[in-house]
């Protein structure tokens, strides 16, 4: 048993829920997930609770005696379960809505990179659609479109033209959105540094290269990732001190502050341009869908152990690192243009999969949804190993309309 944890509730429904689970599901602890999935189910116990219900949430903590619950939905966070939960003494790895605001808002994480200082691409807020107009006339292209808050549908676009940007700012507003934010768009490498934190102390997790458009070569739609690899062999070891120094611990300084530490993974997004310096796009509450079973497949640690140090506030006195393996990981984020395709060759690969909310058909076969259906992930020695083992495989799984990119990781020879 890991430190007397017992019992686990993770609060969440996509794939990094369902890479979470398969992580700690050999620690002896029994796992509730709340919402869940149908495939999460075939691997823990799914509560019919939703993330943004967070009162019934406690009340099944609390009936069923859970040790330490986990949250990595953003609905959750955004909910503030993690000070309904402290305030009824449950132990939670989570960070309040407050102290997560900058990294649930890109209006709110715009302005605070701007008031710290922190280099990020020229950007301009708007709540109402003339003013984003008349912005976008004078505006450098392309530019970088982008719903406040994350939403299921298409919520961000790169435009190269004034005419594309002003229909889909209007489309935006059409759909009811509050606020849209426009950005600059920095060419470059993009890359998230990920930590470990309980508001006062952090520690490096992983640092990870990002591929956020649909098609080979960064065309195609901008997505919120659509695969990945770690470590990232672009990033400096100078890079991601810096980062460390100049982003996270001034952002944890400027948010004890305020008295609203974050407590949690943060993700802090970020451009590597071609003159060696960086800018900061945006942060991420937890893990990413694309990334976390990459991520997870290279921590030593026992999850549940660190979390619960930072859960109590013993962090600091427990680590002075988190042990990572020296392997690689590769991910491919693969999509389907419709649902209700059947997948097969799931049973012939060698890679680790994490589903969306998949489901299976009355003959037990799994079906796609329309969109990201799977993510596919391959750990070895070595990225250019584990990138070569992981297009093997995603050779083997077959369905209709199946769509992927070719190019992850592709210059690795070396690595």
């Amino acid at each position: 048993m890991t430190d007397n944890v017992k019992k686990i509730l993770i609060v969440g429904a996509s794939a990094k829920e369902y890479a979470l689970v398969k992580k700690i599901k050999n620690y002896g602890c029994e796992i509730f997930v709340a919402p869940g999935n149908s495939v999460i189910g075939e691997i823990a116990q799914c509560i019919d609770i939703r993330e943004d219900n967070v009162d019934e949430l406690l009340a099944f903590a609390v009936q069923n005696s859970v040790d330490l619950t986990v949250v990595s939905s953003e609905i959750a966070i955004k909910n503030n379960i993690a000070e309904l939960f402290q305030a009824n003494e449950q132990l939670i790895f989570a960070p309040s809505a407050k102290s997560a605001e900058f990294a649930l808002s890109r209006s709110a994480a715009k302005k605070f990179l701007y008031k710290l200082r922190i280099p990020t691409p020229r950007f301009a807020v708007f709540d109402k659609p003339q003013l984003a107009f008349d912005y976008l006339k004078n505006a450098a292209m392309p530019q970088v479109i982008r719903t406040d808050e994350n939403s299921s549908g298409q919520d961000r676009l790169v435009c190269t033209t004034f005419i594309s940007a002003k229909t889909f700012v209007d489309d935006l507003f059409s759909r009811n959105e509050k606020k849209v934010v426009l950005e600059d768009y920095v060419y470059g490498h993009e890359f998230t540094v990920y930590v470990v934190t309980d508001g006062y102390h952090a520690l490096p997790l992983a640092v990870v290269a990002n591929y956020k458009f649909m098609e080979n070569g960064d065309g195609g739609i901008l997505t919120d990732g659509i695969g990945a690899f770690t470590p990232d062999y672009k990033v400096s070891k100078d890079i991601e001190c810096a980062v460390m120094f100049d982003v996270v611990d001034s952002v944890l300084a400027a948010l004890q502050k305020k008295d609203t530490p974050y407590l949690g993974i943060l993700g802090v997004n970020c451009v590597l341009k071609d003159d060696g310096t960086y800018v900061v796009l945006d942060f991420k509450p937890f893990l990413s869908n694309h990334d976390c079973e990459a991520v997870l497949n290279l921590v030593d640690e026992n999850l549940i152990t660190l979390f619960k140090a930072c859960a109590i506030g013993s962090f600091a006195d427990d680590y002075q690192s988190i042990n990572v393996s020296d392997n690689a990981s590769v991910s491919c984020v693969l999509s389907s243009r419709t649902a209700g395709n059947i997948i097969k060759g799931l049973d012939l690969i060698d890679c680790d999969i994490t589903h969306f909310p998949v489901r299976k058909n009355e003959y037990l076969e799994y079906e796609t949804i329309a969109g990201k259906t799977l993510v596919l992930t391959k750990t070895a020695k070595t990225l250019s190993r584990a990138r070569n083992y992981l297009y093997e495989d995603i050779e083997l799984v077959d369905f209709d309309t199946k769509k992927y990119r070719t190019d992850i990781c592709m210059q690795v020879e070396n690595f």
